[in-house]
């Protein structure tokens, strides 16, 4: 396992202050930051271009959208933890908490360029090799790469070993419609970097 002074050298966690903000504040301002995971088969990281936010019982397309149930419980929970569920039966999906505790709320990470360890990435995604912009295109690819499944669900973002931080990059960005989704789509809260190829398609 990766030493804590290594990890240290990827840049310290976001603040549980940032996350505790109205989502779409959240969403908009997570595009540049870097999503960071050390685990035992090396430390992945990854600038994170492609976001949504999920807002509330009255979003249609939001979890909480049914009221509080045991899966959608970390929604309710403090700002900066882990949402992570299991999509359809396929893929894992990985969300920022936001907004005070008992506000459901979350931000969707859906696409990341990748910084560090690609060959990580790789081999977790299998199959023949593949461009560097296409390891972490879409929510379910991000996760499969970085090596995120339901055991990370409720994990801090502020400590640990998955995180969020700032390396001070700065990218232009802009509001589209949410997407893969069949109820509320219409909302612009999907955020993404206007020049990043990772951008899902």
């Amino acid at each position: 396992m990766p030493t804590v002074t290594r990890k240290a050298r990827l840049g310290t966690p976001l603040r549980r202050e940032f996350y505790a903000r109205p989502t779409l504040d959240v969403a908009h301002d997570l595009i540049g930051k870097v999503l960071v995971h050390v685990s035992a088969a090396g430390i992945t990281a990854g600038v994170i271009v492609e976001v949504e936010a999920y807002i509330g019982e009255g979003d249609a397309a939001c979890h909480a959208a049914t009221g509080f149930t045991g899966r959608n419980a970390p929604l309710y929970g403090p700002p900066g933890q882990a949402y992570v569920y299991l999509n359809y039966g396929i893929h894992y999906l990985v969300n920022a908490v936001t907004e005070p505790e008992g506000v459901p709320a979350a931000v969707l990470l859906r696409a990341l360029e990748p910084i560090h360890g690609r060959d990580v990435m790789q081999q977790r995604r299998a199959s023949t090799p593949r461009a560097s912009h296409d390891l972490c295109r879409g929510p379910g690819n991000l996760t499969r790469a970085f090596g995120i499944s339901l055991r990370h669900n409720r994990c801090d973002l502020t400590s640990g070993r998955l995180f969020i931080a700032d390396w001070e990059f700065t990218r232009r960005s802009h509001w589209t419609p949410r997407i893969g989704i069949r109820v509320a789509a219409g909302r612009r809260w999907r955020c993404v970097a206007s020049d990043s190829p990772a951008v899902s398609r």
